[in-house]
């Protein structure tokens, strides 16, 4: 008798090897360039001053990026906030400048660029911005843990295992094109970061419960062939909620302006690594590990019979 098959029938497990190649590629590349171009940490992280200042006709940013430069305000980040009056400016700290004298500085400078008003001015000192750093990274730390946890009750260990990998795959991949790419990683960045991880392993429990359910339902048939009908049988509720939030993030992306590109960035990369790292990364590590129907069957009460399985 055949097993029951649902969905297109792809063979994801059967390219597995490939995907494992193309993951190893990708996070060497990202580790790599994490070790040698870094982050491009913002403020928060450096510590400096935001300067928000509004024009009262559309602003030229190259000539607001030219005139801090001839006034020794070189590495200024010069970007539009809201609309294309509104301009916000962020500055390294300039040593023996206090906020004050710095953000007169930008204004004085600033008044040959056109009709301009001071909005408001925020200051990050280089200890803060340190605290961040180390707070940012334990909050990434204890999440993996907290879920490496939660997956093992839920499920058997070599699931915890296979989902803290993924998420790991996401994480790496995700702060790699940052540093590739050399954009700035702010806050709201980290934020996303975070967001990913929850979105990655939402979809990763959806695979894990369908790959449970059939190890327990199904009669014959190899893991590796009950985790495929499996991703087969989650493929369109993976596909639609992808597709759906990423229609979301690019709209955020092209249209929410300069101020949550970065976060917009994070979370379009991470949905897109994170939907192949649910089927690709999460499900070979347990194959990998040699998960079996015995390890996900409840414990047989005594005297009691067994249900008939699914053929």
């Amino acid at each position: 008798m055949q097993i029951i098959r649902e969905g297109l029938g792809l063979d994801f497990m059967g390219r597995r090897r490939l995907a494992t190649l193309l993951s190893g590629v990708l996070i060497l590349v990202s580790l790599l360039s994490l070790a040698t171009l870094k982050l491009n940490p913002g403020i928060d992280f450096t510590g400096g001053t935001l300067i928000e200042v509004g024009y009262a006709a559309p602003a030229e940013l190259k000539q607001i990026r030219t005139a801090l430069d001839s006034a020794g305000l070189n590495g200024a980040i010069v970007q539009h906030f809201g609309t294309v009056q509104d301009v916000l400016i962020r500055l390294a700290p300039r040593e023996g400048m206090k906020s004050a004298e710095l953000s007169s500085t930008v204004l004085a400078t600033l008044q040959s660029t056109g009709e301009v008003t001071m909005r408001r001015v925020e200051f990050v000192g280089p200890q803060v911005g340190d605290e961040l750093t180390e707070d940012g990274g334990l909050a990434v730390l204890f999440s993996l843990f907290a879920i490496l946890i939660y997956v093992a009750l839920r499920f058997e260990y070599r699931f915890s295992v296979g989902a803290v990998a993924a998420l790991i795959h996401d994480v790496i991949l995700t702060l790699g094109l940052f540093s590739l790419l050399q954009i700035e990683f702010d806050l709201t960045v980290l934020a996303a970061i975070l967001a990913v991880i929850g979105y990655s392993l939402n979809d990763t429990i959806v695979v894990f419960d369908r790959i449970r359910e059939n190890f327990r339902k199904l009669r014959k048939g190899t893991p590796l062939e009950i985790v495929n009908i499996s991703l087969n049988q989650t493929l369109s509720r993976t596909l639609m909620t992808s597709v759906t939030t990423l229609i979301v993030l690019l709209a955020l992306f092209f249209m929410g302006g300069e101020i949550i590109h970065g976060f917009a960035l994070a979370l379009i990369v991470g949905v897109l690594v994170g939907t192949y790292s649910s089927i690709y990364v999460a499900s070979s590590t347990i194959l990998a590990l040699g998960v079996s129907k015995e390890d996900l069957m409840p414990p047989q009460k005594e005297g009691e019979e067994q249900p008939d399985s699914v053929v």
